[in-house]
């Protein structure tokens, strides 16, 4: 099994945690993390045992994004860069394409690229304390692991330039009002109402929610056509499932 660094990886009652495991550098994200985090979403997807797969960070603050300090010290930047912003791209994108529900709990901030690893997930819990920002422009970058796309589509074209171009900071509220964030709790109650949220959705029809996520987030490069011709050749796939026969027969003998 590949060594995994700056990640911590572990199943627990269908739940897969990828947990964010450099606290001194905010959690960001060098090039052997971002490569960890991909291999740690694989492991997640190819595992029939997993059912949903919890996002958290270790320490005081969910994700920097980049780890600005492994960019300059590297021979070449723009190389490093490029490759660093690929890899994390990749796990993103197959994380956002996994067919198992994707939970994130958000403490401290989430910048950057930490903000498209929050993007990626399906639901979020946020700490009351948290920060959401895109940073990039702070340190003369810009958007990159599909913030791009995905802020946009979360909160409108509108709302992302601003946040892209002004350097605004949104807190847990503001968050949850623009629609980044699903629920906030108080801060020292964050691990605790992830880990239910997780555990819930792992006890509900795996079928049931893993092509749920993937028609929703399908949806955006499909046509209306498409998306209707695949949700009724999914429905006729879900209705033969185990679970949806016995909760269909339950419903249906009410």
């Amino acid at each position: 099994m590949t060594e995994l660094t700056g990640i911590r990886y572990s199943v627990d009652g269908g739940v897969a945690t990828i947990a964010l495991a450099r606290p001194d550098a905010s959690n960001s994200f060098d090039l052997p993390t971002a490569q960890s985090l991909g291999a740690a979403v694989d492991r997640a997807s190819a595992d029939p045992s997993v059912a949903v797969v919890l996002l958290t960070g270790d320490g005081a603050r969910f994700c920097a994004g980049g780890d600005v300090s492994s960019m300059a010290a590297s021979q070449d930047p723009a190389a490093y860069l490029l490759e660093l912003a690929q890899e994390l791209d990749g796990a993103l994108q197959r994380l956002g394409q996994m067919e198992k529900p994707v939970v994130a709990a958000v403490q401290g901030a989430a910048a950057g690229a930490g903000l498209a690893v929050v993007l990626s997930a399906d639901v979020v819990v946020s700490g009351a304390g948290a920060k959401f920002l895109t940073a990039y422009a702070g340190v003369g970058l810009t958007p990159d692991c599909g913030l791009s796309w995905l802020l946009p589509r979360a909160v409108g074209q509108q709302r992302a330039l601003e946040l892209a171009l002004t350097g605004r900071v949104l807190s847990a509220a503001e968050a949850r009002d623009w629609g980044l964030v699903t629920t906030v709790v108080e801060d020292d109650e964050l691990e605790a109402a992830a880990t239910e949220l997780a555990a819930k959705l792992a006890t509900k029809p795996p079928f049931a929610l893993g092509q749920a996520r993937r028609l929703i987030r399908s949806s955006w490069t499909a046509t209306r056509a498409e998306t209707g011709a695949d949700e009724a050749q999914t429905i006729s796939q879900a209705v033969t499932t185990p679970e949806a026969r016995t909760l269909v027969a339950k419903f249906a003998g009410r």
